[in-house]
């Protein structure tokens, strides 16, 4: 239940505002004199939502001094408290002045208990969806401050869904146990496999990545473990494997699911032993290889189908870390952008609408390449909307249009559409209308709009 601190020495006054409050579900704290009032906010500020004061204290006193002090003290020890003043003796300029200072409102007794419960609740609400924001920015605050005492490959980011994956990758990466990163194409797999690599125990050693999508079947076995000479037409002599190379590091194993099944049972009991034979050879050989493993494939699916073995699931997927599609990590999108840019070119407002409103199919892969091909096709240092070469991306939308006249404050209609268009991302739809995410908050909460 929501807590108001009445300050005032009139009784009366303090029982009424009590019972009003108490009709509409709110709880009432009293105090009679500012020194009071100060004390209960010093015990319990923290269950306190908003105050109301009365301006005079002393008896036969009109002057509002003492409500003008209590309000400094409490501003100065609650700087985000709301508090409402109240006095029979309203003085203009002390209101102005109050306003000016940070005071939520002023009311004249005696008030409108209609317009003092509107402005009580829309202050509390307000007050807690502040709170709630700050709690989240300081605990993102915190986890970004953790995330910078580690090796982060030069990851950069900024979607809170990206930064939970690179969170829990670090956190894992101290153990040896497999990795299995899950995620579409071009999404940036290996790069998370690289921050686990790079805050493993075995940091020092290498780190060899084979993609397994990008050999013939009959040739991954070899390259996984190793042949001797003659153990297939063309191996005139020996080969070392990529689990001999990746021996004291990480070996990082793309699309795993295009792995035969034959070399599924090998790394099986690599995973389970260290231990392989290479390609026409007898003699065991032993390592010691961190294993993560990356797919864009429905293992599951593929295991029903009996193409992929169960039990080699499970010894991989020991920790699964799901990667997000781009389109699924919005507020990554214009910083990936300006990355690929380097500082050569600049984006416009219609460009950076543009990339938000794209589907980035190919993920980041495909923002990388479309960058760079704008880079080389603007004519100046702005690229503009035209220069990104996305399929409807010449025309800007009516909102940003109407957004990026001079002066222009986009109103109810605009904020409404481009969070419908964004299909409520808010980041994407501050981005279309020219906004920080934190501006396109604040004229939501004025606006009485809610996120979808």
């Amino acid at each position: 239940m929501p807590t108001v601190l009445i300050i005032d020495d009139n009784a009366a006054i303090a029982v009424a505002l009590e019972v009003l409050f108490s009709l509409h579900d709110i709880e009432a704290l009293r105090a009679a004199s500012p020194e009071a009032g100060l004390a209960l906010l010093e015990q319990r500020s923290a269950a306190i939502d908003l105050v109301i004061q009365d301006m005079n204290f002393t008896a036969d006193t009109t002057s509002g001094e003492e409500g003008v002090a209590l309000f400094r003290a409490i501003r100065a020890r609650h700087p985000d408290l709301p508090v409402i003043l109240l006095t029979a003796w309203t003085h203009l300029n002390a209101a102005v002045d109050l306003i000016k200072a940070g005071a939520a409102d002023y009311l004249a007794k005696p008030w409108d208990d209609n317009r003092l419960i509107a402005t009580v609740t829309n202050l509390i609400e307000l007050g807690q969806a502040n709170r709630a924001l700050s709690q989240r920015m300081q605990s993102e605050l915190r986890q970004r401050r953790d995330l910078e005492k580690h090796d982060l490959r030069g990851m950069v980011w900024q979607d809170p869904a990206t930064e939970r994956v690179i969170h829990l990758a670090c956190q894992v990466a101290r153990s040896d146990v497999p990795v299995l990163i899950s995620g579409p194409n071009g999404s940036g797999k290996e790069r998370i496999a690289e921050i686990i690599q790079a805050n493993s125990a075995v940091r020092d050693g290498p780190f060899v990545v084979l993609n397994c999508g990008a050999l013939p079947a009959e040739l991954i076995e070899a390259e996984l473990f190793g042949a001797d000479a003659g153990a297939y037409t063309g191996a005139s002599k020996a080969r070392e494997g990529k689990f001999e190379a990746a021996d004291g590091g990480t070996l990082f194993l793309d699309e795993i699911g295009n792995l035969p099944l034959a070399g599924q049972m090998k790394l099986l009991r690599v995973l389970e032993t260290g231990r392989f034979e290479r390609l026409g050879s007898n003699r065991e050989r032993q390592v010691r290889v961190r294993v993560v493993s990356a797919t864009n494939a429905d293992l599951q699916a593929m295991i029903r189908a009996g193409t992929f073995r169960e039990d080699l699931f499970y010894r991989l997927n020991v920790i699964e870390l799901n990667l997000p599609p781009l389109a699924a990590r919005p507020a990554d999108i214009l910083p990936l952008a300006l990355h690929f840019l380097d500082g050569r070119k600049t984006l416009d407002a219609h460009a950076q609408a543009a990339l938000q409103a794209h589907g980035w199919p190919g993920n980041v892969r495909e923002l990388k390449n479309v960058m760079q091909r704008a880079c080389l096709l603007a004519s100046g240092d702005v690229i503009k909307v035209t220069d990104l070469g996305l399929p409807a991306a010449a025309a800007p939308s009516p909102a940003l249009s109407a957004a990026s006249t001079a002066d222009a404050e986009p109103d109810r209609d605009a904020i409404s559409q481009a969070l419908r268009r964004a299909h409520g991302v808010v980041a994407q739809a501050a981005a279309e209308l020219g906004l920080s995410r934190q501006a396109l908050y604040r004229r939501m909460e004025r606006l009485g709009i809610a996120r979808a």
